[in-house]
This record gives structure tokens, C-alpha cells and sequence, in this order.
């Protein structure tokens, strides 16, 4: 080959370009075969972004492959489109189409079987990552076993008739739920009244103003003070009989 004609591109460019020793680069030659579409200058850097090449550089090393009949190009304006010449392709007659067509088809094919063939996997995959692995089970065992021991030692101190509760820690205990179930039952009663003057002479209807206004009484979200009430007698009532 005449090295004359060809011009590789050094990867720093600069020195070589300002001595005018460009010299081919065989990567932007085989970039436009391979490729065999329209490029320019910066698709080339693109694709050879990689190593270091300059623009300018490769700009002139298209150059000098259009000049020597390796690649043609036509000029938009100011842009220069560089493409592979066609004549270096071999054109595949019409039964050449056909077995390309009939590959390509087989090929399709298998990708389509090779993607379910790894869907499957990766769900085996997911799978298997949600189980837990042989030392999770025995930690977890070893957490259950300690769980259900110290709850065995607890049921048998109740069975025994050990007091678990100090006198006076039940006392504050106690004093604290009367003291909630007053402030309770004290709210409750402001707000009836509140509402029931509000409403008493309102002409919208009470249960449609109080769903626009977003408010719920107790029994709309499954409480009763009539029930821990009843709670607070029992346990009274309890004590008293002790």
C-alpha cells in the first residue's frame, strides 16, 4: 500500500497535524464499511471517543480518504457527509435475498426462544432470592425457640400466682386510665354540646355536615367509652371482692 495516500491519525493529533504529518487511521476507514451509512466528522469521533482522537484530525483524515477514492462524501453546505464506496459491497442476487430472509427468520426464532429461556431463569432466579437461606431459618428458629421459652417461664410465674405487677405500679397504673376515661368522657360532652347548638338550627343535614367536615365520632372508628368504662367497674368491682 502507498503509504503516500493514506493518513493515520495519532492520538494526540496536535504535533503530527502541525507538522503536517497526519498519517490513516484504518479505525475511521472501517467505521464507514461497517457502518455503511452517511457520517460526518463528529459521528466518527463519537463512535472512536475511546481513544483520544481529535476532530480536527479526523476531519482531515476523511478528507484524505475522499481524495484517495476510499470513501466518497458530498458537500450540505458547510458539512461534508462521508459514506463507504458501494462497489466495495457485493450485492446478493435475488436467491442470496432469500437465504439471508430464511437465516434472518431462524434467527429471529431463537432470540424470541433464547429471551423466554431467560425470562424463566431470572423468575427462578427471583424466586429463590425470596426464600430464606438454610442459616435465616436457623436464626429465625433460634429467635422463635427464645421467644416461646421465655413466654413458657412467663405463663408458668402467672400459674403459680407470682404477681408480676407491683401493688403501687397497678395503682398508677389505674389512676392514669380514670384519669384518660374522665378527660374522655369530658370532651365527648363539650363537643355534643358544641355541636348540637351548631346544628340545631342549621338547614343542612347534621350527618352530611359532618362527613364534609371530616369528622368522626368514636363509634366510626370502633372504640366505645361504654366499653373501657365497664372495664374500669369490672376491675372496681374485682379489687373490692379481693
Amino acid at each position: 500500500m502507498d503509504r503516500s495516500r493514506h493518513v493515520w491519525v495519532d492520538p494526540g493529533g496536535e504535533d503530527l497535524a502541525a507538522s503536517g504529518m497526519l498519517f490513516f487511521n484504518p479505525a475511521i476507514f472501517l467505521i464507514s464499511y461497517r457502518q455503511n451509512k452517511p457520517l460526518n466528522s463528529q459521528n466518527v469521533a463519537d463512535a472512536l471517543q475511546k481513544h483520544n482522537l481529535k476532530k480536527t484530525a479526523i476531519q482531515k483524515a476523511l478528507d484524505t480518504l475522499a481524495d484517495g477514492g476510499q470513501i466518497s462524501f458530498k458537500e450540505y453546505g458547510k458539512q461534508k457527509i462521508y459514506i463507504a464506496r458501494q462497489d466495495q459491497f457485493k450485492i446478493p442476487n435475488s436467491q442470496e435475498l432469500d437465504q439471508m430472509k430464511k437465516e434472518n427468520s431462524q434467527l429471529q426464532e431463537e432470540i424470541v426462544a433464547q429471551k423466554k429461556v431467560i425470562s424463566e431463569a431470572e423468575a427462578e432466579i427471583r424466586s429463590l432470592q425470596s426464600n430464606l437461606t438454610l442459616e435465616e431459618i436457623q436464626v429465625k428458629q433460634s429467635n422463635l425457640q427464645t421467644e416461646a421459652t421465655n413466654s413458657d417461664a412467663r405463663l408458668e410465674k402467672l400459674r403459680d400466682g407470682v404477681i408480676l405487677v407491683k401493688p403501687e405500679e397497678k395503682k398508677v397504673i389505674e389512676q392514669t386510665f380514670s384519669e384518660k376515661l374522665t378527660q374522655w368522657r369530658k370532651r365527648k360532652r363539650i363537643f355534643k354540646d358544641l355541636w348540637d347548638a351548631i346544628t340545631e338550627n342549621s338547614p343542612k343535614d347534621a350527618k352530611e355536615f359532618k362527613e364534609e367536615l371530616g369528622l368522626e365520632y368514636d363509634e366510626d372508628v370502633g372504640v366505645s367509652l361504654q366499653s373501657y368504662s365497664e372495664l374500669m367497674n369490672t376491675n372496681k368491682k374485682r379489687r373490692t371482692a379481693q
